[in-house]
């Protein structure tokens, strides 16, 4: 929306957001799916009390607003992540946790102490000072009783005590501190150098004698695997889409219920003049604001060249009004809709009219246009196409049960449910079970093949969902039991193996041997070593995270200092330290200070709440956790 809004960090309306995400459960944003009847579902108990469904929507929202609020994108898929989802109800479950403890030891605040912490939230402030008269009226706008309210924030303070009260238990001694950030900032400048495998390759020396001898010792390693050769069903979502008929009327109706999703890249660069009311402006108030709005507006009509003066003078919009209301470059679905409808309807350096919107009037003036917008007709085929996948896959929904009860009814054919269904019966060449997972890019499905009932009695598989809207059934033709490969096949294969392993061997020795030399002060000549960089334990500088665990191992109490290791097969790597600078600037080491203070507090808090968690009793309802419940 607006430019302190799209930031996130300036303007009233951002303040107004950020404190409210700093209440456990937020006045407003929760949504009319947890006003249903199954909000009281527990989605998790803790020692026999419910964690419901509501609670656990309102952290949600509480996460997506914090996250907004922060200029961070937020979409379906992060709020849907399992990650996130575990994370908000461990964030529950720790607290009920430590409100049950909160309450076994007795804490307690006093009325004074919860009168003033309200007294000073932002939201009951009216011209500075408490209103008692915006209090009762926003409490009553969210349905909450003055009682509810007062024990939920009584609640909070609570837990905050008790949080604070475990941070002052953190104490780091000064010297312990002082090491752990000269481990965390010191400046190491690195250097490496390898020493290949394959130059030693050309000087090993493999008999056919070892090699046989290999060959004899191996002969496990060294067998074809059972193989099968399937026939096998396939339906899928993408075979039904020639049987699927989209109308250029549900195009359209696609396109226009879309239109943010097929805008292009079309961006609109805007200013604006924003008069405001508040979330409870009366009749009166609103008037006002409107005929401020409309004065300047008139204004502007006779001198449009006044806009960035008038912007700057009167918008209460604060931060676009200091750069004369410039909101910069956007695209659609940045700005609320009426102005977004109005700012992509107009001209450049046209001014609108009045615009209504929640935050106030709105006076527009639009100063250019990059990119292209995309027309009905230019994106009516890729419209069209995704339609028609979406009926495909509709449709493969329905058939999916009905193809799998016929594959398992008449498990002796396949060609039932290929004639049922318009299928093709395909064939398969030769398969171990490791080629047939990659084949089928499916394990599951390998697993059934090579079961006795499918594999020795020639029954069709169950039906196997390979991949989404894509199901599968097979049926073994011919059967190979696994067999030795002969020593023709191989030797090969085996002489390349023991050049390997002794230029290996070869190169390490080396490897040892210069080391030692440069440890000893003598110089390695041969060795090309790359242009230093340096580095810190965040900063790697493009080196290899084999290398930065040397130079960080290296004992450095003299200098330049090495040290090296085998990387696999492929080289021996010499790491040089060549100088370290251990310098913390002043303001630097006090931030990293606070901040390891920070981290040790936070380490003691969820050592406390895993050690509630563990003598507690925990149970998540994980269905339903995994459950999309916004469908």
């Amino acid at each position: 929306m607006l430019d302190a809004i799209r930031n996130h960090t300036q303007g009233w309306l951002a303040k107004a957001i950020l404190a409210l995400i700093t209440i456990p459960f937020a006045l407003f944003g929760i949504d009319s799916y947890f006003n249903d009847a199954g909000s009281n579902v527990a989605i998790a108990k803790v020692n026999g009390e419910k964690i419901s469904i509501q609670e656990y929507g309102n952290a949600i929202d509480n996460v997506r607003n914090r996250l907004q609020s922060e200029g961070q994108k937020v979409d379906a898929a992060l709020l849907e992540s399992a990650e996130l989802k575990q994370s908000v109800l461990d964030g529950l479950i720790a607290r009920r946790l430590v409100n049950d403890e909160i309450q076994k030891s007795k804490f307690k605040i006093s009325n004074e102490q919860l009168s003033t912490y309200i007294l000073g939230m932002p939201e009951f402030q009216q011209d500075g000072k408490f209103s008692e008269d915006l209090y009762q009226k926003t409490l009553a706008q969210n349905k909450l009783t003055v009682s509810k309210f007062e024990n939920d924030r009584r609640n909070e303070l609570l837990t905050q005590q008790a949080r604070e009260g475990l941070g002052l238990l953190v104490s780091v001694p000064k010297g312990v501190a002082e090491h752990a950030l000269k481990f965390a900032y010191q400046q190491r400048e690195v250097s490496f150098a390898e020493i290949k495998t394959a130059q030693f390759v050309s000087e090993t020396n493999v008999t056919p004698a070892q090699v046989k001898a290999y060959y004899d010792q191996h002969k496990d390693k060294f067998k074809v695997p059972e193989q099968v050769k399937l026939e096998f069903a396939f339906l899928s979502a993408a075979g039904l889409v020639a049987q699927m008929q989209v109308t250029d009327a549900e195009v359209k109706q696609f396109y226009d219920e879309n239109a943010t999703k097929f805008q292009g890249d079309e961006q609109r660069q805007a200013s604006h003049i924003l008069i405001g009311f508040g979330v409870t402006a009366t009749a009166e108030e609103k008037a006002a604001a409107k005929d401020k709005a409309a004065d300047i507006l008139m204004q502007l009509k006779k001198q449009p060249s006044r806009f960035e003066e008038l912007a700057m003078k009167n918008s209460q919009d604060p931060g676009s009004a200091t750069k004369g209301g410039d909101l910069g470059s956007f695209g659609r679905g940045a700005m609320v809709k009426p102005f977004e409808d109005t700012v992509f309807a107009m001209k450049v350096d046209q001014i609108s009219n009045l615009v209504e919107s929640e935050f106030g009037y709105h006076i527009i003036k639009l100063n250019g246009i990059t990119g292209q917008s995309s027309s009905f007709e230019s994106m009516k085929p890729q419209i069209k196409g995704e339609l028609l996948f979406q009926k495909a896959q509709a449709k493969f929904a329905e058939l999916a049960d009905d193809f799998s009860n016929i594959v398992y009814e008449q498990s002796g054919s396949l060609k039932p449910a290929a004639e049922k269904f318009g299928l093709q019966v395909q064939t398969s060449p030769w398969m171990s079970r490791e080629e047939g997972a990659k084949f089928f890019k499916n394990d599951k499905l390998m697993s059934l093949v090579f079961a006795d009932d499918v594999l020795k009695e020639k029954r069709n598989s169950e039906a196997v969902e390979v991949s989404p809207n894509n199901l599968v059934s097979a049926r073994v033709l011919e059967y190979k039991p696994a067999a030795p490969r002969s020593f023709e096949e191989v030797k090969g294969g085996i002489e390349a193996l023991l050049k390997l392993e002794q230029a290996t061997k070869m190169t390490a020795k080396k490897g040892l041997d210069t080391l030692n030399k440069l440890k000893s002060g003598i110089a390695a000549d041969d060795l090309e070593w790359i242009p230093s960089v340096t580095v810190d334990r965040k900063n790697a500088q493009g080196l290899t995270e084999p290398v930065m665990q040397q130079a960080f191992k290296i004992d450095t109490s003299k200098l330049p200092a090495y040290a090296g290791y085998m990387d696999g097969n492929k080289a021996y790597t010499i790491v040089q330290v060549i100088s370290i600078d251990s310098a913390i600037n002043a303001d630097v080491k006090q931030a990293a200070n606070d901040e390891f203070q920070a981290a040790v507090a936070a380490e003691y808090m969820s050592a406390y709440g895993k050690s509630l968690k563990a003598k507690s009793d925990v149970v998540v309802n994980r269905k339903l956790l995994e459950t999309n419940l916004d469908n």
